[in-house]
């Protein structure tokens, strides 16, 4: 597994598996009526910003396929998102994208994320913690239901 800081140039192909994620990970938690506006939805015009600023991890194997990748907001400390090929779950990839996230973090605050509800175990082990269950408004139109979490130093 290798590591690189990702480009506007892949916005399209981590988009794409983001895609795949919501439609068969997440749909263990969500209806379908929730995960078909959600997974048609474009990438939010802040994919740019942060993408610019150096705040995407993309993992890829020896050949250059993308693994999974992570996107870190530095204004907000916040893992803006973290999505890993469903079929290479479970293989340490999420938790080393998380790690480089975290190093971006700055250490007098807080680390925020918003996690989907499939999420919230994996977050947990990488030492978040609940603060309140909430419906997210998604851009797509639907209500997402959601669980803001944070991690201390």
């Amino acid at each position: 597994m290798q590591f690189r800081t990702g480009t506007l140039d892949d916005v399209a192909t981590l988009w794409a598996l983001r895609t795949r994620c919501v439609r068969e990970t997440c749909s263990s938690h969500y209806a379908a009526e929730v995960i078909a506006p959600w997974s048609a939805s474009p990438p939010p015009a802040q994919y740019a910003r942060l993408l610019e600023q150096g705040g995407c991890v993309v993992a890829e194997d020896g050949e250059g396929a993308l693994l999974g990748f992570g996107v870190f907001d530095r204004d907000a400390n916040e893992v803006d998102a973290l999505f890993v090929d469903p079929d290479r779950g479970g293989r340490g990839i999420g938790q080393a994208l998380m790690q480089r996230l975290l190093a971006m973090a700055d250490r007098t605050r807080d680390v925020v994320l918003s996690a989907s509800l499939n999420a919230v175990p994996f977050y947990q082990r990488q030492g978040f913690s609940s603060v309140r269950e909430e419906l997210y408004p998604h851009p797509s139109g639907v209500a997402l239901a959601s669980v803001t979490m944070r991690r201390p130093w």
